[in-house]
């Protein structure tokens, strides 16, 4: 019962970035939850040499997984059937919209938290997660990872994931939210609960590519929609609305004139000239 009312709060707060004192305004976790949250630590280099174990038992280090395309970083457990997984399903219902694919434009990277699983249980998750993205994708930027406690702990401390393990229910308690890692490791966006609006997953990946990905609409929409940190989601700003509003009607005024001037002076060019009468 402990875990099931546990889960259902972590839900419920999902979407706020910390379980904050109350005279910020946001409900207080129980004692047994205190310390349990996600801090955000923007630009905060993640460890590169942190070793874990891929699906096939391969030993690698989380530096080999980037240097190539920003990442989507998901700290879960793969025997949780409560929240992770709706993590994840976030995740994947969150991409499906996207002209971005893995592997090609990002990655996606989950390590568990729990060192007692393993790669094939991780595989099997893989294989799950993939096809439910879709049927005919491969699973190439899709890595699911285990390892040890160190090296767990070594990632979740860099990126301000704050979690426990209860004894008492089995459980690891923890919030929800995915970070959004730069192609170097550093951790740009932090997104919260565990519904990802595919707006905010693409201009967050876009963000996080340096411009390597994405399109021109992509950063007018970054321009008109700057990130919340406090959210964890892309918001319209009203005065960068304006600015682009004006900026459309300029130039669609200069192009109009432009157009009306070319008809006048070929009008002009065309007309015959009248000779003077002596």
């Amino acid at each position: 019962m402990k875990a099931t009312l546990a889960a259902c709060l972590f839900s419920a707060l999902s979407a706020a970035p910390l379980a904050a004192a109350p005279d910020a305004g946001r409900p207080v976790l129980p004692a047994y939850l205190q310390g349990i949250g996600i801090d955000q630590r923007l630009n905060a280099q993640t460890p590169l040499g942190a070793e874990f174990r891929d699906e096939t038992g391969r030993t690698v280090r989380l530096g080999d997984l980037l240097g190539r395309r920003p990442a989507i970083l998901a700290l879960v457990y793969y025997r949780c059937t409560m929240l992770c997984d709706q993590i994840l399903n976030g995740i994947v219902r969150g991409l499906r919209p996207l002209s971005l694919q893995p592997g090609r434009d990002f990655d996606v990277i989950a390590i568990s938290i729990n060192p007692a699983e393993d790669p094939p249980l991780a595989a099997a998750k893989r294989q799950n997660y993939v096809r439910l993205y879709s049927k005919t994708a491969s699973t190439a930027g899709w890595h699911f990872l285990t390892g040890s406690e160190p090296n767990i702990r070594a990632v979740a401390d860099a990126v301000g994931y704050h979690y426990r393990y209860e004894p008492k229910t089995g459980i690891f308690l923890h919030l929800a939210g995915i970070m959004v890692l730069t192609p170097e490791g550093k951790a740009a966006r932090y997104l919260y609960g565990v519904e990802y609006e595919p707006k905010d997953l693409k201009l967050s990946l876009v963000e996080a590519s340096h411009d390597r990905i994405g399109s021109l609409t992509d950063q007018i929409l970054l321009f008109c929609c700057p990130y919340d940190p406090v959210t964890g989601k892309y918001t319209a700003s009203i005065l960068n609305l304006m600015r682009v509003t004006a900026g459309a009607f300029l130039v669609l005024l200069i192009a109009v004139l432009a157009v009306w001037w070319r008809r006048d002076l070929r009008f002009h060019r065309r007309a015959p000239v009248r000779e003077q009468s002596t």
